[in-house]
């Protein structure tokens, strides 16, 4: 079966299952990410926004765009995150197209630079991001990598 892309701001049926997919895969409470996606669905700003990849009624990947993904460069706005495909759909390209769509869509409403915080190394630079710096995320004692695409 073939995967599609959803942006929750056009499918606001699938808000409530979206947060609590997001929930189960970070543990940051589902009610955090229905907020965000409430500030989605009300289209006043460009940011947040949440995107899924669904293959039949399942979620199998998603992330979204938030000013800042829990890190001490405010500076670095707006961030992509939540980024995560189900591990028996990795290796076929979802998380690739979903980076892209994101950064289309994105670019498409304004915003040419988006950031990434990350403690992966190499994963990123296949889909066009590039290492900014290093960075402390909020309640972290290390470093975690930032990346940034245009």
């Amino acid at each position: 079966m073939k995967y599609q892309i959803l942006k929750i701001r056009e499918y606001a049926g699938l808000k409530e299952e979206a947060a609590q997919w997001f929930h189960s895969k970070w543990k940051i409470p589902a009610e955090a990410y229905l907020e965000s996606m409430d500030q989605c669905l009300k289209n006043e700003e460009v940011v947040p926004q949440w995107y899924v990849a669904i293959e039949g009624d399942r979620i199998v990947g998603g992330l979204g765009v938030i000013e800042n993904d829990f890190h001490d460069r405010k500076d670095l706005t707006p961030n992509v995150c939540a980024v995560y495909v189900e591990e028996e759909y990795r290796c076929r390209g979802i998380a690739g197209k979903l980076l892209d769509f994101v950064c289309r869509d994105m670019k498409e409403k304004g915003i040419d630079t988006l950031y990434l915080l990350t403690d992966h190394d190499s994963f990123y630079e296949r889909y066009g991001w590039e290492f900014l710096c290093m960075v402390q995320g909020d309640g972290e004692p290390g470093l975690s990598r930032m990346y940034m695409h245009r």
